[in-house]
């Protein structure tokens, strides 16, 4: 059985760091803008609260290009402030713009979510094996299985494959049933012996990966939170394993 470990960045994708930078810039541009056009300014604790309160909907969750979203539907955070501040005349008019620009900003990040995702796909194409692999210098292999044989990888010969290696399957009815319904689990065969640590990917792409390679040392199977991918290389990329 191949033994998973995912290597997690702390920090988040350049193109999650861009969503959330134009986001909040563009909140802050049209508070500032309410905020200018008001004869009696509220105070910046009680416009940050208003706008936070806004941010509550009645939403609905939905999984679009494999991502998870919640898209608003009705305005729960403007309706319990307009009950509060209706009381005292004059102070729902006074906040009631900040309050639906707090509802208004669940859209907002809807669609720059949906812009981000699609602009993921055509940066760092998923199909690219270079979205994951782009510096193979502090690399180290570990066996993850008793029939892994001692081996090393051959970092320049790998890099010089990347561009030419494509995507393609690797599921077949054969492998299954080698690995998963013969023999026991210390004697199964195993497709995929060793994984491959320290690899970084494209600068700002920050996928987290674990990454293991094909016992004959010319298969890679990437695996990700959402999918796995496999390249294949025309030669072998591991010393210890000969060419067939």
């Amino acid at each position: 059985m191949i033994l998973i470990t995912f290597r997690f960045d702390f920090d988040v994708s350049l193109l999650s760091m861009m969503t959330l930078l134009i986001g909040w810039g563009t909140i802050i541009f049209f508070t500032y803008r309410i905020y200018k056009k008001q004869e009696e300014n509220p105070k910046l604790w009680k416009i940050i609260l208003v706008l936070f309160i806004g941010l509550f909907t009645f939403s609905f969750n939905m999984n679009l290009f494999e991502t998870f979203m919640k898209i608003p539907l009705l305005p729960l955070g403007a309706w319990i402030l307009y009950f509060i501040l209706r009381s005292k005349e004059g102070r729902w008019e006074r906040y009631r713009h900040y309050a639906w620009l707090g509802f208004l900003t669940n859209f907002l990040f809807v669609i720059l979510t949906l812009a981000s995702v699609g602009l993921q796909h055509v940066i760092y194409p998923p199909s690219n094996i270079e979205t994951y692999i782009s510096n193979v210098e502090s690399a180290e292999i570990i066996n993850t299985h008793p029939a892994a044989k001692d081996v090393a990888l051959q970092k320049g010969v790998l890099m010089k494959q990347l561009s030419t290696m494509k995507q393609t399957e690797f599921f077949s009815d054969q492998w299954y049933e080698e690995t998963y319904m013969y023999g026991e689990p210390n004697t199964r065969k195993e497709r995929f012996p060793y994984q491959v640590i320290g690899v970084q990917g494209r600068w700002g792409s920050n996928i987290p990966t674990a990454i293991f390679i094909e016992e004959d040392g010319k298969g890679l199977l990437i695996s990700t939170p959402k999918k796995q991918y496999y390249f294949r290389s025309d030669v072998v990329f591991l010393k210890g394993v000969k060419n067939k």
